[in-house]
């Protein structure tokens, strides 16, 4: 079942393009509007002009490692409680810890499953409304 548009905006941060469209259609599904940044460098504007309602965030990107990307985002007050969503080839449980330390709301790892996906958009929506 699609989910209806409810207003949400998710920036998707991948610079393959398929895993993009791919990721975009999973957010689409689940009621949000999609936006894309193939790479680092425009990331921190986009997210001053419009804040989406969450970010999900490839590691490895072309002109910046998006561990590095996080940090800097997380070092804005304003974007203190936006969900970021790590998103990684590497299943490594000491890159998965490293994501998370570095204030990642949560981390999955490719090829990244719609129920999945689903599931942590709602959990860390939840959290957000709670706190």
């Amino acid at each position: 079942m699609v989910a209806k548009p409810s207003g949400h905006t998710a920036l998707i941060v991948e610079d393959e393009t398929d895993t993009a469209e791919m990721l975009a259609e999973m957010i689409r599904l689940c009621g949000f509007q999609a936006q894309h940044a193939y790479s680092a460098q425009p990331v921190l504007d986009l997210l001053r002009q419009q804040k989406p309602d969450l970010i999900l965030l490839d590691i490895i990107l072309p002109d910046r490692n998006g561990i590095e990307l996080l940090r800097s985002i997380r070092s804005e007050k304003q974007f203190d409680d936006l969900p970021v969503i790590l998103i990684s080839g590497n299943c490594q449980p000491s890159e998965i810890e490293k994501g998370l330390l570095s204030g990642a709301s949560a981390y999955l790892t490719k090829p990244v499953a719609f129920w999945e996906l689903k599931q942590t958009i709602e959990k860390l929506l939840q959290r957000q409304t709670a706190s």
